[in-house]
């Protein structure tokens, strides 16, 4: 075929034969060209016609026109356009296909204006450009000039195009005038303009309208089908998505895929997971879409088997490569609990974007491992992955339930610099951040900062107030939330109930708890039931607290005993302590509350006997107590107390610092309550033992090292003692320090003798 060099030139048969058939010939080596992207052979070819055809059709001018473009030069196009004698309705349509497709708006407009007859073809082209560049006013306008021109322009390829543009708007009003359009010109019965019509009802949640459409086709094709099943699913309609995947002539790996990923949507794991496994029988391929629907059911299922089998179909079938794929299989990992082949996974990937960093920091924060997921996130910055707002708002979250502040406010630096603090899944987590910190207040005025809060935002803050023993801004937070018509949730109700039960108001407990499910009918869980019982608990009214537990449909879980457990001590009430602890034992006979709270109960009772008895019974079971620990940070190091600790290289400093508050403190009429010892010793003894337990330690320290007009923040595993509690206050009050302990129930501020929990909590 190439003759003199690297010149084509046509066989003599064609080259004795028409113009036609030499320009055919051309077409056909340019077509070459082009498969190859090979433009400087596309250019020498071009040289050789212009020195060897005097006047070349206009037929394979166009097709250079059109190559040139394919080949990325549509400088060269438009010269061969301009260089045209002869011009015709597809050279200018090809010039302007160009334009149109490279998104060159002004070159589109341009070339258009100077076309003399315009067809439907031009017109679309013309379209297309805007809707390609997100000029959908353009578009429409446009639209409405070629209808002023002539309906004889409007076409399936047209109206298609309008649909599926009007579809991703959202503009179904629109999209009706221009289906009554559609049915005026006949253009109804046509697939390619039915198909976008469904799709664009469906997604505006016009189901009716889409069936309507869908029915009234003639003839439907595949992609027909797969429309109208993933509207279905999009609108929840489960059954008729069944009915119509069961009545298909055909199906395709989309429309399995679809029905899996749409089973999954609505919240349907096993049936999604089940039709997976009829797929894989019925032998049609899977692709990452596939795979990634269905290893998000396992997820959601717990189904860590099922998950592994899929891990190892995909591995024999080598998807493993694929970054969708394998961040998915991560991120069910992850929420199967199991974060060592979580972690496995993604260190073997090797490729990760930041889906797949994401679905690792996100795995260790919900499985509690919250240091993991800052380190993962630094490490993802170290390997050069910009987080988006979604991984920012995560990290945030790992540090709120850390606690850390300081980690957390450098986060919140990286939000400012970088302008994602707009999003509200990052302004929500900052909220969270700094109310479980203990600064309210900074958490109030990010709240106030945020532009359109949502139910997460107002959540975060009502229970930020509730952590902190501000009942009345609790409630008076929660009751704007309403006015604002915002929909309360299970966890803005914990809130609620939990600062209700923490200052007493049984009378507003009971209506918030009435009001979740009368009038937002939310099925109260464990989490609602222990406030409840907290709630009755706290204000002494034990009997009432029992009452409520033999009317609940369900067992309390060891918190909610635990609770009434506690305020049975609290309260000296044998009778009920000693059937909480029972039935606290019952369901936990390792659970150390049970044991301990039950000997405090015979303790202040004076029956030692008893306790001894509960000692011995918790050494035979290998019951131990949680040692309590409290620790304070210093200078980015974290020191940690347990009771009577002396391992500190500051202890002799620590001592001395509280014999010197104990003077101080009896001054200031500090009277220690001993009935918290549980062990039969001198008054004394019992005084000594107080005085030395884990958070007056770290107090200590602070008062020693954390600089005056800085709070001291102390972080406690367990309940501070009513003890402790007292002595604190008065500790503030004589050392004019502000204090913020942090126990397993709430954060205490302690200040000028007083504490933010109103000694109740």
């Amino acid at each position: 075929m190439f003759m003199k060099g690297t010149t084509p030139f046509p066989p003599k048969h064609i080259s004795e034969n028409s113009m036609s058939n030499i320009s055919n010939y051309y077409c056909s080596v340019l077509k070459q060209c082009c498969e190859t992207g090979n433009l400087k052979q596309a250019k020498k070819l071009h040289g050789h016609i212009i020195r060897t055809i005097t006047d070349p059709e206009t037929f394979l001018l166009n097709n250079f026109i059109n190559g040139y473009y394919k080949l990325n030069n549509t400088a060269y196009a438009r010269n061969v356009f301009d260089n045209l004698r002869r011009p015709n309705p597809f050279s200018w349509n090809t010039i302007l296909s160009a334009y149109s497709k490279d998104g060159d708006v002004g070159k589109m407009q341009e070339m258009f204006n100077l076309i003399p007859c315009k067809d439907g073809v031009s017109w679309n082209l013309l379209i297309s450009g805007y809707v390609k560049c997100g000029l959908s006013g353009k578009a429409l306008e446009a639209y409405r000039s070629m209808l002023r021109h002539g309906l004889e322009n409007l076409n399936r390829i047209t109206l298609s195009t309008i649909i599926i543009m009007l579809s991703n708007k959202g503009w179904v009003g629109l999209g009706g005038v221009i289906h009554g359009q559609i049915v005026k010109c006949g253009f109804e019965s046509y697939v390619f303009v039915g198909s976008p019509l469904v799709d664009m009802y469906a997604k505006c949640g016009l189901i009716t309208e889409a069936k309507r459409v869908f029915d009234g086709l003639p003839e439907k094709n595949l992609v027909m089908y797969n429309t109208m099943l993933m509207g279905f699913l999009r609108c929840g309609m489960v059954e008729d998505s069944y009915k119509l995947f069961a009545c298909m002539p055909e199906k395709d790996s989309i429309s399995w895929t679809t029905m899996i990923t749409g089973l999954m949507q609505n919240g349907m794991d096993k049936e999604a997971l089940d039709l997976f496994r009829e797929m894989r029988f019925e032998g049609v391929n899977m692709d990452q879409f596939t795979f990634g629907s269905v290893l998000t059911s396992c997820g959601g299922l717990l189904a860590s088997k099922e998950g592994k089998q899929i891990h190892a179909y995909m591995t024999r079938t080598d998807h493993m490569d694929n970054v969708f794929v394998a961040s998915a299989l991560v991120d069910m990992y992850s929420k199967c609990r199991d974060v060592k082949n979580a972690e496995t996974v993604f260190r073997r990937m090797p490729y990760k974007n930041i889906v797949s960093w994401t679905a690792m920091l996100v795995g260790y924060g919900q499985n509690g491992y919250s240091e993991e997921a800052v380190r993962v996130f630094c490490e993802m910055q170290r390997n050069g992955v910009e987080p988006d707002y979604f991984t920012l708002g995560s990290v945030i979250s790992s540090c709120a339930n850390l606690a850390s502040l300081e980690e957390g406010a450098q986060f919140h630096c990286r939000a400012l610099v970088s302008g994602l603090i707009s999003f509200i899944t990052v302004s929500n987590a900052l909220v969270t951040l700094y109310g479980k910190c203990g600064n309210i207040d900074e958490a109030h005025i990010l709240f106030n900062e945020i532009k359109s809060k949502d139910e997460v935002s107002w959540t975060a803050l009502v229970s930020g107030y509730s952590q902190f023993g501000k009942a009345n801004e609790t409630i008076n937070l929660f009751e704007e939330m309403l006015v604002c018509g915002l929909q309360p949730d299970g966890v803005t109700f914990v809130g609620v109930l939990s600062a209700c039960s923490r200052a007493g108001f049984v009378e507003k407990g009971r209506h918030y708890f009435a009001l979740m499910v009368d009038k937002y009918r939310i099925k109260p869980v464990l989490d609602h039931y222990t406030c409840m019982i907290d709630l009755y608990s706290r204000a002494g009214q034990l009997e009432e607290a029992k009452d409520f537990i033999l009317q609940m449909p369900c067992c309390p879980d060891t918190i909610g005993w635990a609770t009434l457990l506690s305020s049975c001590r609290n309260r000296g009430n044998m009778e009920i302590g000693k059937w909480a602890a029972e039935s606290l034992l019952e369901i936990d006979p390792q659970n150390t509350a049970g044991h301990v709270l039950l000997a405090s109960i015979y303790a202040a009772k004076g029956n030692w006997d008893e306790v001894a008895r509960l000692r011995r019974g918790m050494r035979d079971k290998g019951v131990r107590k949680e040692p309590g620990c409290s620790w304070i940070k210093y200078k980015n190091k974290v020191h940690i107390f347990t009771a009577d600790d002396k391992s500190s290289p500051f202890s002799e400093q620590i001592y001395k610092e509280l014999e010197n508050l104990s003077c101080k403190m009896i001054e200031e009429g500090y009277v220690p309550d001993v009935k918290s010892v549980l062990h039969d010793v001198h008054e004394s003894e019992k005084m000594n033992l107080l005085n030395h337990h884990s958070e007056r330690l770290a107090i200590a320290f602070g008062l020693i090292f954390i600089p005056s007009g800085l709070p001291i923040k102390v972080v406690k595993n367990l309940r501070v003692c009513d003890d402790c509690h007292n002595a604190t206050k008065i500790i503030s009050k004589i050392t004019q320090r502000e204090i913020l302990v942090r126990d397993a129930a709430r954060f205490h501020l302690f200040k000028d003798g007083k504490c933010s929990c109103g000694d109740f909590w």
